[in-house]
């Protein structure tokens, strides 16, 4: 046993006193932090770390299940637990030596079609069910929308679905946040139910991160019979987000284990954390980890140049390029699966590797009015800080 498991073991045994089981999930949630004076009493803060936190929430809110805090190190002020959940003031710097930064790093407003509809590439549709979650991440790509009002969320769900049903190239449907885990099991039903006859559709996908930061969720027996009853009529995946292998505890067990139980498909997309999961003992222990609790390593995205998220959570390229191949060298083939990516506005990049200076890229989504860009190979020219496509130079093969 390495010594990373030995201490990921020790950590949960000394935390997890609480039996998350018997509480009901919607009670459970008005026990979410919110604010600096409840915070302090799960972990210890500094004087300029309450205020440094209190400026972050004016504009990107706090929220934190009381479970996820319970896996939080409070002896380690380090803790990576309490990095994705806890805002710093890093998330108050916009600008430094990584680059430019963005609202909007995945193009989402260019394909918006109203209505919660986002229609990037032809055959899968996005539906941004809610923007609320059970935490806020503080690596959130969709920070700018995630925990406020905005417009991109659904207002009438058989509207979105009958965008779905006018455009029979659409083989997929993504509902996505925020969380649609944190819907009523009343509403997440109806909006389901909407997709089912939908000839053209293959299968459904709910992205979700609640199995990880609030497993609870997945204990309402009225939501696991519902998603097993629509899994029989089309195919249903959950992509979840597990991050680090101290995520990975007997609740979130247990959650996954309740989704295939009833039939469901799960697959996980990590994103690659300075931090948090940035060395190769971490992707190992993560990817394994995954696998031998039944979740399929799907991606592992490079993080986005979001704007105060960028500067303090990316790896350099050509650095993340090498750990992610060292952590792939010790992987059995089923934990080795995932493919490192960009999710970039132009379509998902896979990242297969670097020679010397070249960072071989190849897309495998392209929009569908620039079809044509899919299966192609693209190398850029690396160098010690380039984290995003457009800090490298194009090289022409």
């Amino acid at each position: 046993m390495s010594l990373a498991h030995k201490s990921i073991t020790s950590h949960q045994a000394s935390n997890n006193t609480t039996d998350w089981s018997t509480m009901d999930w919607k009670q459970e949630l008005q026990n979410n932090i919110h604010n600096v004076a409840d915070l302090k009493a799960f972990i210890d803060l500094s004087a300029q770390e309450e205020r440094d936190i209190n400026q972050v929430v004016e504009s990107h809110p706090m929220n934190i299940p009381r479970y996820y805090l319970s896996l939080i190190d409070r002896n380690d002020p380090n803790d990576p637990i309490r990095k994705l959940a806890v805002p710093t003031g890093d998330e108050l710097v916009v600008a430094g030596q990584m680059g430019a930064t963005t609202g909007d790093p995945y193009g989402d407003d260019k394909h918006d079609k109203g209505n919660g509809v986002l229609h990037k590439y032809g055959y899968t549709a996005l539906v941004v069910a809610t923007e609320y979650c059970s935490m806020y991440c503080r690596h959130c790509f969709r920070k700018r929308l995630v925990g406020l009002p905005n417009d991109q969320t659904v207002q009438n769900f058989r509207a979105a679905a009958d965008y779905i049903a006018a455009h029979p190239e659409i083989s997929n449907v993504v509902v996505s946040g925020g969380d649609p885990m944190m819907l009523p099991t009343t509403i997440i039903r109806s909006m389901l139910d909407t997709l089912r006859s939908i000839p053209h559709l293959n299968f459904v996908r709910i992205g979700t991160r609640a199995p990880v930061v609030y497993p609870l969720r997945f204990q309402d027996d009225e939501l696991i019979e519902y998603l097993a009853d629509f899994n029989q009529t089309k195919t249903l995946y959950v992509p979840t987000h597990f991050n680090h292998p101290n995520e990975i505890t007997p609740e979130a067990t247990n959650a996954v284990a309740r989704l295939r139980n009833a039939g469901i498909a799960v697959n996980n997309q990590a994103v690659l954390l300075r931090g948090i999961n940035d060395d190769e003992e971490t992707l190992v222990q993560l990817m394994s980890g995954l696998t031998r609790i039944g979740v399929n390593p799907y991606y592992l995205y490079q993080c986005m140049p979001v704007s105060r998220v960028r500067h303090h959570f990316q790896v350099p390229l050509k650095r993340g390029v090498d750990m992610v191949d060292r952590a792939r060298s010790r992987l059995d083939g089923y934990a080795k699966r995932f493919k490192f990516i960009l999710g970039h506005d132009i379509g998902k990049i896979e990242i297969c590797g670097r020679s010397g200076d070249n960072l071989i890229l190849k897309q495998i989504h392209a929009r569908a009015e620039e079809q044509e860009q899919a299966s192609r190979i693209m190398v850029r020219r690396l160098d010690e800080q380039a984290g995003w496509l457009d800090d490298m130079e194009p090289i022409t093969l």
